[in-house]
């Protein structure tokens, strides 16, 4: 008789509900779908969850929970869970994606995608979980109070432009336009101090974000937002698997002769944390030598200016995770400094 090695839930996390399905693997390395169900996304829910698997699930053998990092509505179950001392694991949505290609099912629902996500659990390698610092998560959610105070911002001045363009602009419009952009103005100075004294608040936060704010073109905006939404590099193991979750990878179709696709940048990832990178990007093309000679190469090799900026904002991600591993400033000699010891070792051998 075949023995169970392994448990997985696979859970696919929706506003109102979680979708399961159970996996089981045996001794003979065959991974087993063996039940689905679904259940509220909230405490009662949760404790059906876990009566439910226990009934299914062999008693002397771990149990891993797994789901994708979606948004927000993960989080009340995960950290239930975490409290309840359970395994669980939290995958990048896009690493279960690009898995979820490679299965015979290609139809996509909520079922198949808790199919998806215990398969990969089954088959693969992952860590436990556990929740980052609550700091980050307060980080994330002024930095993303500012950028929508921002768009408003933008809209009320283009409001003002407008009516000031008019044959008869309307004074009391323009009155109650310029009151409001005055209280965005004050909004947005009270998020930045709120941002400053949680930052101040945490040597190492402090810490960690006055090494990145040391790459050009990264002020202390940007390297909280970074932090905030990858909740301080959390879940993200390597430089690649970073821009992935920012969706700066590009993607390019090629088959044979006939099939050739025009790369371009997936945004299949976190479109705040490809917004904060932008402006950066274009201050040092227009500041940093080394940058500005990076971008000069990139467009007189393919004609291409956005192109080149994404590849930039590419580099300042990667700059700021290395940086963040490293525990090591950046060193703008760090590129002429290696020229000279790959030299040295020429020479002497």
């Amino acid at each position: 008789m075949k023995k169970v090695v392994k448990q997985v839930v696979g859970i696919d996390v929706a506003q109102d509900e979680l979708v399961v399905c159970l996996g089981k693997m045996y001794d003979d390395w065959s991974p087993v779908l063996v039940a689905h169900k679904t259940f509220v996304n909230e405490p009662k829910g949760f404790d059906g969850l876990i009566a439910w698997v226990t009934k299914q699930t062999e008693s002397d053998v771990a149990i891993r929970y797994v789901m994708e990092a979606t948004g927000v509505y993960h989080e009340p179950f995960a950290y239930y869970m975490h409290e309840q001392d359970f395994e669980v694991s939290i995958v990048l949505p896009n690493k279960i994606s690009n898995y979820a290609r490679t299965l015979e099912t290609k139809t996509v629902t909520d079922k198949t995608s808790s199919e998806a996500i215990a398969m990969f659990g089954l088959e693969k390698k992952i860590d436990t979980w556990s929740p980052p610092k609550g700091i980050y998560k307060k980080i994330q959610q002024l930095t993303r109070e500012r950028g929508q105070l921002i768009d408003e911002r933008t809209v009320i001045k283009n409001q003002i432009h407008a009516e000031n363009a008019g044959a008869f602009p309307n004074k009391k419009s323009l009155q109650r336009a310029q009151k409001r952009l005055a209280l965005l103005v004050k909004q947005d100075t009270e998020i930045m101090n709120e941002v400053n004294a949680l930052i101040n608040s945490d040597e190492e936060v402090q810490r960690i974000v006055s090494l990145i704010c040391t790459i050009p073109g990264i002020g202390l905006l940007t390297a909280a937002t970074i932090l905030g939404e990858t909740n301080g590099f959390d879940l993200i193991r390597n430089k690649k698997q970073l821009v992935s979750y920012a969706g700066l990878d590009v993607k390019e179709k090629l088959s044979g002769t006939s099939v050739k696709g025009k790369p371009c940048i997936s945004k299949k990832g976190n479109r705040l944390l490809r917004k904060a990178m932008h402006l950066p990007a274009l201050s040092v093309i227009g500041r940093d030598e080394r940058f500005k000679a990076i971008f000069a190469r990139l467009v007189s090799k393919h004609g291409i200016k956005m192109k080149a900026v994404v590849a930039i904002q590419r580099k300042l991600l990667e700059m700021s995770y290395t940086i963040y591993k490293t525990q090591k400033q950046y060193d703008k000699e760090y590129l002429k400094k290696n020229e000279v010891i790959k030299e040295e070792e020429i020479l002497t051998t």
